[in-house]
């Protein structure tokens, strides 16, 4: 995977038991009910990761169902924790990774670096709480995506909510916004006419980041105009899990969207056909998710 994609968590001896979730909530996020249909999934755009298995482009058929209009806010994710007692993985293992250039000095020199990719930290107390560890919150973020939400926990919350994770198949439907083939969900250039339509890496990954589109982390949900299906964020801002194993291997769950930190000189995978994955207890601070459900 990318370096600018977020690291998988080293298995650790002892790993801490996950929180069992009793009762059922009510999420109030809205939900857009898609009817389905059969469109040409992945690409064979030369531009991709042969790697990822992106392609080749196939007719895929996806039955009705409903999608979370943007990503689970941390408002939305903080009623589930009230209601539940939920602890997050980041929580129980005491750690989750954040981009180094979030962190002040002292912090920044003290956490580990997985090896190879020296923009990401493994910090104490990072959590969906505490995005960029001791000292940080969510003043401002409220309605930002939640992040550093392992898989488990998204399914723990859709659990709650009587929701599910999107497949693959109906993320890459609903982000494509009816368009056939189309690179990005609102066409083909990245920036028609000059203007952002998401929030990538705007510079030199990973020493400058310009802001152009007017961000440097996470943006809030509903940033930048929805798509032809009515979702905001499928590119760029934070990866969202999908339900599905990554491959045969059923190591790695797949994520989907790409981050804010996505650059086409790097990591161009905010793409609307591009995929990554990561292990199902991993956080980072570019990750997130959507609930779907059945109609």
């Amino acid at each position: 995977m990318s370096g600018c994609c977020p690291p998988a968590r080293p298995s650790e001896p002892g790993d801490p038991a996950r929180t069992a979730v009793t009762g059922r909530g009510q999420d109030a996020g809205p939900l857009i009910v898609l009817p389905g249909g059969t469109f040409r999934m992945g690409t064979d755009d030369q531009d991709g990761f042969p790697d990822d298995r992106e392609g080749p482009v196939r007719e895929v058929t996806v039955a009705p169902f409903a999608i979370d209009a943007h990503c689970v806010s941390n408002t939305r994710f903080a009623e589930f924790v009230d209601a539940t007692g939920y602890r997050t993985e980041a929580e129980r293992f005491g750690w989750s990774y954040v981009f180094a250039r979030f962190l002040p000095g002292e912090l920044r020199r003290d956490s580990p670096r997985p090896e190879g990719t020296p923009w990401w930290c493994g910090v104490r107390d990072a959590c969906w709480r505490r995005p960029e560890g001791p000292g940080s919150d969510l003043d401002a973020r409220w309605d930002h995506p939640v992040v550093h939400v392992s898989w488990h926990d998204a399914a723990a919350y859709c659990a709650w909510a009587g929701r599910r994770l999107p497949t693959e198949a109906e993320w890459e439907y609903a982000a494509r916004g009816g368009l056939d083939q189309a690179r990005y969900p609102w066409g083909d250039e990245l920036t028609p006419d000059g203007e952002h339509r998401c929030n990538i890496w705007q510079g030199r990954f990973p020493v400058h980041n310009t802001a152009d589109d007017g961000y440097v982390g996470t943006a809030p949900v509903d940033a930048f105009p929805p798509n032809g299906c009515g979702l905001h964020n499928t590119s760029g801002n934070v990866w969202e899990w999908c339900a599905d194993w990554f491959d045969a291997a059923e190591a790695n769950r797949a994520t989907r969207g790409g981050s804010y930190l996505c650059h086409d000189s790097y990591c161009n995978r905010y793409r609307v056909a591009a995929r990554t994955a990561n292990t199902p207890d991993s956080s980072s601070g570019n990750t997130g998710f959507r609930c779907a459900a059945d109609v």
